[in-house]
């Protein structure tokens, strides 16, 4: 292999880099900014606010004292409050014995010597903005991208090979194949709608037009159709592509994404050849099928074969505004679910039920970062808004050096009059540390192994 030929490798591994990176800035920043900003409103002074470790590249002290910093290793961040001892909040006994030696009321200004209320509000800050950003990104995407009218109606039709179609854009669906099409958001009736339907490359739709009740014919409803590629996956490895249409699975013609669905699950992992026709070119690709575990509705996993596509409608259904209450209740839904889906992943990871290798490390949260950015502006800001709800949930676990341990550590001082003592607090933090940097470590051999 010449150099020549390993430009586009250099050129999507630097991409992939920089992607992680941004998106990793964007949630660090905010997750400080929430401790810093916090800490300050509750009288706690922040020394250092700092954008990455190591040596810095770039500082400016602002009039209230406080340092910003960027530094050269850009994987995390940190605020230094007054008293500090490092980046985990540990305390600084020689800082905070000179200052109660100047002046004992500036104890109030630091972080071991403020109220209660005031650090246990100043750390429970820094994930509840990770979730509050997540709320406002997803609901922004609500309002933007809009949600489909109801009742169905056609906004533009998808391309199709050799579908010829009478549809048009403006058109209420009223039945196919004389099925009654169900409300947009009854997702119940969608799939009985859906498993009612003959599986024919053309039907008869039944629309509403300019006021009128007409039938049309237009193609199955739920084609094979590459509305999106999951990260990391069978699909994206080989170059699927959304707006690609799979034409055939081991040369038996297919133009419904259930019988696609019904051949990747009964293969066994066995490697499929696919016909796909794109932008009029046909084209074939041969991906073996991985074991995914999926999330059911009861709250537990089901381990299935999938490729790693989400699947389009043969039209693009018309949109309208979300309403703002509609919008954030979108965003809030969206977030809880998220850590809703989290939390159990990782109890029926704990429990044995699921795959370890569900947990993913540096390597692969950067490998998704760059592949979801090549998927334009929406689906980046997106799965950053996904890993900040990750991020605020996995630092509330209870673990000494997260915010979670530091909670543990006030709500033992609400009840016991007193905060642990400093010796028990240095061991606890260093076995902390040692959890993280085994999770850290264990997550970066699933990146290499699984």
């Amino acid at each position: 292999m010449n150099i020549v030929e390993l430009i586009p490798q250099f050129g999507g591994l630097v991409y992939t880099i920089v992607a992680f990176v941004v998106a990793l800035s964007v949630i660090v920043a905010v997750h400080e900014y929430g401790h810093y900003i916090v800490g300050r409103w509750s009288g706690i002074h922040a020394e250092v606010f700092s954008l990455g470790f190591g040596p810095v590249l770039w500082s400016r002290k602002d009039r209230r004292g406080t340092r910003w910093q960027i530094a050269a290793l850009p994987f995390g961040g940190y605020v230094k409050f007054l008293g500090d001892a490092d980046a985990a909040s540990g305390k600084d006994g020689e800082t905070m014995a000179e200052i109660y030696r100047e002046n004992p009321d500036n104890l109030r200004h630091t972080m071991h010597g403020a109220p209660l209320w005031a650090r246990t509000a100043t750390v429970a800050a820094g994930p509840v903005f990770n979730f509050v950003m997540s709320i406002f990104v997803f609901t922004a995407i609500f309002m933007v991208q809009g949600v489909a009218r109801d009742p169905l109606t056609v906004g533009r039709v998808v391309a199709l090979p050799g579908a010829a179609t009478g549809l048009q854009g403006g058109d209420e669906i009223i039945a196919v194949a004389g099925v009654p099409a169900p409300g947009v958001g009854d997702g119940s009736s969608w799939s009985a709608f859906s498993a009612t339907l003959p599986l024919a490359p053309t039907l008869d739709y039944a629309v509403r037009r300019d006021g009128q009740e007409i039938t049309v014919q237009g193609p199955y409803p739920f084609p094979a159709y590459i509305y999106g590629v999951a990260p990391r996956s069978a699909a994206m490895d080989i170059d699927l592509k959304p707006g690609d249409v799979i034409t055939a699975v081991d040369g038996q013609p297919i133009h419904a994404f259930d019988q696609l669905k019904q051949a990747v699950e009964a293969s066994n992992g066995r490697a499929l050849l696919l016909k796909v026709w794109r932008d009029g070119a046909v084209m074939d690709f041969t991906l073996a099928p991985r074991r995914t575990d999926e999330p059911t509705a009861e709250g537990g996993f089901i381990t299935q074969w999938r490729i790693g596509i989400a699947g389009g409608m043969a039209f693009e259904p018309a949109t309208e505004t979300a309403g703002p209450v509609a919008a954030l209740t979108g965003g809030l839904v969206q977030t809880w679910d998220i850590v809703r889906g989290s939390l159990s992943g990782l109890w029926h990871m704990v429990t044995g039920a699921i795959s370890t290798c569900n947990i993913s490390g540096p390597i692969g949260i950067a490998e998704t970062s760059g592949a979801m950015a090549s998927q334009g502006a929406q689906s980046f800001i997106s799965f950053i808004a996904v890993l900040s709800t990750a991020v605020g949930m996995l630092n509330l676990f209870p673990i000494p050096a997260l915010d979670g341990g530091h909670l543990m550590f006030y709500a033992y001082e609400a009840v016991a009059g007193k905060p642990p003592s400093d010796g028990v607090v240095r061991i606890l933090m260093a076995i902390g540390l040692a959890l993280i940097l085994s999770l850290m470590v264990f997550a970066l051999g699933n990146d290499i192994l699984c």
